[in-house]
């Protein structure tokens, strides 16, 4: 194990080769082979459509460029650690992303972020310069106070309009994140992103190039206000913008990979459009148009009267018009009574649609209104009867409603229960509380994995007064709200939740730097230089590292998520950490003779001879200084290993 994250550019190298192999030599890219593969005219390099701006070739080199970091549990700041599927991470979501790329590379269902719009009065995070050296970037991630809040200075910048790279700014913000984030994404994931005016066109220039134009979905637009504000300078804006793309989208009924839309369901004054005025024993029904937009001209064989079978008076369509089915259709309608007259049979014809023929729920649409969806006011409302003690105050947060809406039209009803959520720019929790309630109503599992910066409150806000210092804690603490408030409604109506699982808890993570010692190239220049290297490295454990903190760092670097089981045990007289039901097995601590006879025992033997529930182990890892330079035990302890088909590796 290296402790890197994953290596972006070995896999483009790697689906290079797969298509092409012979532009790839020595794992590199031959460049003139490729473009002579692909017809490459010379000529017309300079003269193509493409997105550029100062900077995005060092945005490329943020996300080649591999972190250390790891995530360390927080015990005390979660809710359920040891059953919850929820993720609250804390901790810049450039460097969380590259860590996640290992554990949940391709397994992500729906991603939603908030970013910061770049008005010219945010606040947003963005790379000084591309280039820091390892140490620096350890620095940077590991440079906090006492109370564990980073203290860098001019980590948050804020990006001006007067800055002459305004949008250079943004893009080289936004482009690592996004590119990363598609990784995570399932074949038939989805992605929304909610965005003003600002940005909204360099938005879809980016993700155009990331995820692919054919897999662009919609552009939502979606009504965040509830009246104009008189004091706008020119337009008082009303609306923002939720872009909408899928991973892969479906081509067809029959394509099972790819992304597809769900319905929306049916409000009860849409339900209230159908009635049986004519007692038809099929029930309620709506009338719809029975002609359409084909003229007379261009589909003369829809173009025909039809018989008022009570007044027996022969009825065209507008000449503009012409109906939308054939003689003989037209006549099985009549005969089936599916044509309605009106009430007293003289109307013109409308086609009745029966409600139960209907499809179970209503196609969206790109205009979301507030009603439908929510607002910024109601947003507010939810966070002050969350925290009324009138401390927590968002400018423009957004509101649980517009997260469900997104959460039906990201996964169809008839899919599966259970899927992750991506939010990696959380601000105040509203995707974790909309995945909570949202479960809470249906019984579905959806489970969230939000990350959120500690950005700094300002002192003077009625917030940081009250203690909280980061949004993170903001968004930590309304997570605990809404799962207290749901398990006291549990508790005042148990009828009403009997048969839901409902996962009311959430684990808290902190980015930090890795727990092991990592090899540095980039400073053994001397003979002198690599002596101490390499004398630092006959402890690759950091001080003061804990082994519950190693435990979690290589689950997460050998490619499990953050959920699964971690337990310590003991087998042979040695403390064991067991990960995923004992497929990997963790000697950090001590390791004896009898443990791995014991540990073999138990893969050779899965009825587990000693007593103890048997551990089908897949790989084990150990620490080498345990074996304080006993070369006979280390050298058993491979060899036995191996017999027994278990990987077996030492960091």
């Amino acid at each position: 194990m290296d402790g890197k994250s994953q290596n972006i550019l070995m896999q483009h190298v790697e689906k290079l080769r797969e298509l092409f192999p012979e532009v790839v030599s020595e794992n590199g890219i031959d460049f003139e082979k490729l473009r002579l593969t692909l017809g490459d005219d010379i000529a017309m390099m300079n003269e193509r459509y493409v997105l550029n701006w100062a900077g995005k070739s060092e945005a490329f080199r943020a996300i080649q460029t591999q972190t250390t970091a790891t995530l360390k549990p927080q015990r005390g700041q979660s809710v359920d650690f040891d059953t919850t599927q929820n993720v609250f991470i804390e901790g810049e979501n450039l460097e969380v992303l590259k860590v996640l790329q290992k554990s949940y590379y391709g397994k992500v269902k729906m991603i939603y972020i908030d970013p910061p719009y770049n008005t010219g009065n945010d606040s947003f995070i963005y790379p000084d310069k591309f280039s820091e050296s390892k140490e620096e970037y350890l620095k940077r991630i590991g440079d906090k106070d006492e109370a564990g809040y980073l203290t860098k200075e001019g980590f948050f910048r804020k990006n001006s309009k007067e800055n002459g790279q305004f949008h250079s700014n943004w893009l080289s913000m936004m482009y690592p994140r996004l590119f990363l984030a598609r990784n995570l994404l399932r074949d038939d994931g989805v992605i929304f992103v909610s965005i003003d005016d600002n940005e909204v066109h360099n938005l879809r220039l980016v993700m155009n190039e990331i995820f692919g134009e054919e897999n662009f979905v919609a552009s939502v637009v979606w009504q965040k206000k509830q009246s104009p504000q008189n004091d706008a300078t020119n337009f008082s804006d009303m609306h923002d913008y939720v872009l909408v793309y899928a991973k892969r989208l479906k081509q067809s009924k029959n394509d099972t990979e790819g992304w597809q839309r769900g319905l929306l369901g049916r409000d009860d004054e849409q339900t209230k459009r159908y009635i049986n005025p004519d007692g038809d024993p099929r029930k309620e029904w709506a009338s719809m148009d029975l002609t359409g937009n084909k003229t007379a001209e261009q589909r003369p064989n829809l173009f025909y009267a039809i018989t008022n079978p009570k007044t027996a008076k022969e009825v065209w369509p507008p000449r503009q018009r012409a109906w939308l089915y054939e003689k003989t259709r037209m006549k099985q309608l009549l005969e089936d009574d599916r044509i309605w007259w009106g009430e007293d049979g003289n109307n013109f014809p409308r086609l009745k649609r029966f409600l139960s023929e209907v499809k179970e729920g209503i196609v969206p649409s790109t205009w979301w209104s507030r009603e439908f969806a929510g607002d910024n006011q109601a947003a507010r409302r939810e966070i002050r009867a969350l925290f009324p003690e009138g401390t927590v105050e968002f400018d423009t947060p957004k509101p649980p409603q517009l997260l469900k809406r997104i959460l039906e039209v990201a996964v169809p009803k008839d899919e599966e229960d259970e899927f992750i959520v991506l939010d990696f720019f959380a601000g105040s929790g509203t995707t974790g509380q909309a995945i909570m309630e949202l479960n809470k109503e249906d019984g579905k599992q959806r489970r969230f994995v939000l990350v959120q910066i500690p950005e700094t409150l300002a002192e003077e806000s009625e917030a940081f007064r009250a203690g909280y210092k980061t949004i993170a804690e903001i968004c930590k603490e309304r997570l605990r709200r809404v799962s207290k408030k749901i398990k006291e409604e549990i508790e005042s109506q148990p009828d009403l939740f009997k048969g839901k699982q409902l996962d009311l808890g959430f684990k808290v993570f902190t980015l930090e730097p890795s727990n092991f010692k990592i090899w540095r190239t980039d400073v053994i220049e001397t003979e002198e230089e690599l002596k101490r290297q390499m004398e630092a490295f006959a402890d690759p454990v950091r001080q003061r590292s804990e082994t519950d903190d190693m435990a979690w760092e290589i689950l997460l670097k050998s490619g499990f998520e953050l959920t699964t089981p971690l337990e310590k045990m003991e087998i042979g007289g040695a403390p064991v950490y067991s990960i995923a039901g004992g497929e990997l097995l963790l000697l950090l601590e001590a390791v004896t003779q009898k443990a791995i006879d014991q540990i073999v025992g138990r893969v050779s033997d899965p009825s587990g001879r000693d007593g103890s529930p048997a551990q089908r182990a897949k790989h084990v890892i150990c620490l080498d200084r345990l074996f304080a330079g006993n070369d006979q035990l280390k050298t058993n302890t491979v060899l036995q290993m191996k017999d027994a088909g278990v990987e077996f590796r030492t960091i």
